[in-house]
């Protein structure tokens, strides 16, 4: 009985190489579009000189958030300039954008299908639930096999480690939308799809945009692990500090990665919220307000000219 051992590794590696020697064009065509998309932000975010970008980020900072974390936007992003880190952290922030923006396509979309389908919604959560749980560098083991050493394992692994919570709370918002406004929808005629994208999604932007930016977070969070297949960025200076036990260079290395995390964190966090603080958020609540004072002029019915007395009311 002491012999006896359940073959699954063997089972799982066996399936690996079927897919492999299977689909192995697709997995090119993928490794392909992930490194074209990689490169492009890469370039936006490395050929231009660095005031450009600082420029650029303070100002959306400012028009976010407000002139105080504009201006902790600006001496942050010095300091990662200070530090000889300005070139891995916009490589580091090129990755994490991807892998972000393909996490949040996936996840919103599964996110609406379970909490439209009780069905649906039973079988993603196992699944969400094994992703979760299971060490991020496991998912690092099929992406070397399938996609070779470099940027793309690593965009993968974090696609995969970060897009559960965009999942759960998508879910979440629209399932916590308040069923009577729905049913008022529905009984003035709306449609599902006018329903779901008129007041479910509105009313659920706040939980969804949560979910963003644990996506964003969850995908910064894999970039150390990222630089251990290649992709380099501040996650490949953290391995190589690891490897020469180069305190200086970890500390730096982390020092960037901690201001890109308050940034992003801030900057996803305020997209969700309904106060307006910036320039952006007080010209966002105040085309909201227009809207619906223009909405309220419309459904009113105008006021009908008194009668004279003695006449007869006019057709």
């Amino acid at each position: 009985m002491t012999d006896f051992r359940l073959p699954l590794g063997s089972l799982i590696e066996s399936f690996v190489d079927y897919i492999t020697d299977t689909f192995g064009f697709l997995f090119g065509f993928i490794r392909a579009l992930f490194d074209g998309a990689y490169e492009s932000v890469e370039f936006l975010l490395g050929a231009p000189p660095f005031w450009a970008i600082m420029l650029v980020l303070g100002v959306l900072a400012f028009g976010i958030r407000g002139w105080k974390f504009a201006v902790g936007t600006v001496v942050g992003l010095l300091v990662i300039l200070g530090v000889d880190q300005w070139e891995n952290a916009m490589d580091t922030l090129a990755l994490v954008l991807v892998a972000s923006v393909l996490a949040i396509v996936i996840s919103v979309p599964v996110g609406i299908l379970a909490a439209k389908s009780t069905l649906a919604s039973n079988i993603i959560r196992p699944v969400l639930d094994f992703m979760q749980t299971m060490p991020a560098f496991v998912y690092l083991i099929p992406a070397l096999i399938l996609f070779r050493v470099g940027v793309v394992p690593g965009i993968v692994a974090t696609i995969i480690f970060a897009m559960a919570p965009g999942v759960r709370l998508t879910e979440l918002g629209i399932r916590s939308v308040d069923q009577e406004v729905v049913e008022a929808g529905q009984a003035f005629g709306a449609s599902p799809w006018r329903i779901l994208r008129q007041i479910q999604l509105p009313l659920a932007t706040p939980t969804i945009m949560a979910g963003v930016n644990q996506v964003i977070m969850l995908s910064l969070s894999m970039v150390v692990i990222s630089g251990m297949v290649g992709a380099g960025g501040l996650g490949a200076q953290v391995v190589a500090s690891l490897n020469r036990i180069d305190i200086a260079l970890g500390f730096e290395a982390g020092l960037a990665v901690v201001i890109l995390a308050i940034f992003l964190d801030r900057i996803t966090a305020s997209l969700g919220s309904t106060d307006s603080t910036g320039f952006f958020g007080g010209l966002r609540h105040t085309l909201r307000a227009r809207r619906a004072t223009d909405a309220m002029a419309s459904t009113a019915e105008p006021a009908r000219a008194p009668q004279p007395v003695g006449e007869p009311a006019r057709a």
